[in-house]
């Protein structure tokens, strides 16, 4: 950026005292905008410059110590693909943009329905009808203008996978069957890509991060589900708020410990909750104990 820009941005941001008292240098919105137009930029580059030159965007103040200036610049200058804007990858896309993920890819080529109502964050009486994709875009300029949303409303298959996926940090799983999710693994392992899985039924949820190499979704689900099983358990047992609000919080979760190489994975572990029986548990794979769907594995 030129050097009269990073002037500008030091000129308007202004010291502050943090929730514990300490100075510190911030950057407000209105602010930020109006350098943005300025220069010539958007707001999400803006953010990126007053990240590197040690300034905080006001609205990230709040993440304190829990995420240094660096790392929040980091998440900035990250590009995640969320596959679904349903019930999961709702709830993960509002979480990563509030965290400050710079760039969102989003994949959903259904509509809003009124039966998502009940569950998925991104729907609303408004947004019934409206592409998924597009109304994540919509929401996310909504909560926070600093993120750029790249939407896809489109199938994702064998011919779009590979190039959507392209130059992304991380993947997430937010699909609703096995045979696109096997599709999702393969494509993240032939890109290098760390992918998140997660799914529920009822009041139970799970998750695990697969690495390229990683059996993950094979080693749940085997190789030959098929797409359209009227008796899939979330057929039958329902997706209520609850589940999806915790299996996509633990995804988040999950992306977050990738871009900033910190923190515990669960990886070759599947995280299990059942919320209506107070469980919360994990199951490493490979070991003597049956996990609650039958594969080989040990508690962790």
């Amino acid at each position: 950026m030129r050097p009269e820009m990073q002037q500008r941005i030091r000129e308007r941001s202004r010291e502050i005292a943090d929730p514990a008292g300490r100075a510190v240098r911030v950057l407000d919105d209105l602010a930020a905008a109006e350098i943005a137009r300025q220069g010539g930029l958007d707001l999400p580059g803006v953010y990126r410059e007053a990240l590197g030159l040690g300034i905080r965007p006001y609205r990230y103040i709040r993440n304190g110590d829990v995420l240094s200036v660096g790392e929040q610049l980091r998440l900035a200058e990250s590009r995640v693909a969320v596959a679904g804007a349903g019930g999961l990858g709702g709830q993960v896309i509002l979480l990563l943009a509030r965290l400050g993920v710079g760039t969102l890819v989003v994949v959903d080529c259904e509509r809003f329905d009124e039966s998502n109502l009940n569950r998925q964050a991104l729907c609303a009486n408004g947004t019934v009808g409206e592409l998924k994709a597009l109304a994540a875009a919509a929401a996310v300029a909504a909560v926070n203008p600093g993120v750029r949303v790249i939407p896809h409303p489109v199938r994702l298959d064998a011919a779009v996978i590979d190039e959507i996926l392209a130059g992304s940090d991380a993947v997430v799983d937010g699909l609703d069957n096995v045979p696109d999710r096997l599709l999702l693994q393969a494509a993240a392992a032939r890109r290098g890509i760390p992918m998140v899985h997660g799914a529920l039924a009822g009041f139970e949820g799970r998750v695990m991060t697969v690495l390229p190499g990683d059996a993950g979704v094979k080693a749940l689900y085997g190789e030959s589900a098929d797409r359209a099983d009227p008796e899939r358990p979330e057929a039958l047992l329902g997706v209520p708020a609850v589940t999806a609000a915790l299996v996509g919080t633990l995804q988040a979760m999950e992306v977050l410990k990738i871009l900033l190489g910190r923190g515990t994975l669960f990886r070759n572990v599947m995280a299990y909750a059942d919320l209506e029986k107070g469980r919360l548990e994990s199951f490493r794979f490979g070991g003597e104990a049956q996990g609650p769907q039958g594969g080989r594995c040990t508690r962790s």
